[in-house]
């Protein structure tokens, strides 16, 4: 039962953990189906960041005596199944702009989660924590930042992705 800031931020971190080992299976599926090469490198320089992010979560939930696991993120696990559904249905010149409205929604969530937990952290007097959360969140940003770029700066100008947008 969650009765304090404590335990609420502790259930985050649970959430953030189930979240980025989800985010670890998914990626290679969106490596392997990416055939622009600017998104497959950032998708694989994405993958090792959040073995990372996963590491750091795992040594957060740790320095507070817990174990992960216990918690299932039903909101990355509903953008994931989201995810995959639509790779299913699209082929062609829509497949890299498809594969980005989906890291991009797994991004935004991300952002939005750490950003709570790194406010609670703050909350709480965790000055290590808020550094290490910070840390994940500015990652989040920048792969978040890294998308768009790719998409408004390449694909969609390039004419590869004319008929997707069309």
């Amino acid at each position: 039962m969650i009765t304090n800031l404590h335990d609420l931020y502790i259930h985050q971190l649970q959430d953030l953990y189930s979240a980025e080992e989800q985010i670890l299976g998914a990626l290679p599926k969106m490596i392997v189906k990416a055939q622009d090469e600017g998104l497959k490198s950032a998708l694989k320089h994405h993958e090792q960041e959040t073995k990372g992010q996963f590491s750091r979560i795992t040594d957060l939930l740790a320095k507070h005596g817990q174990q992960p696991g216990g918690e299932t993120c039903q909101a990355i696990k509903g953008i994931i199944e989201e995810g995959e559904h639509l790779m299913g249905e699209i082929a062609g010149d829509a497949i890299d702009p498809g594969l980005i409205a989906s890291a991009q929604r797994v991004e935004h969530y991300e952002i939005a989660a750490y950003g709570t937990a790194k406010k609670f952290a703050k909350h709480l007097g965790y000055d290590e924590d808020v550094s290490c959360l910070g840390e994940t969140l500015d990652e989040e940003s920048d792969a978040n930042e890294k998308l768009t770029k790719i998409a408004t700066g390449g694909l969609f100008r390039s004419g590869v992705n004319q008929e997707a947008i069309a």
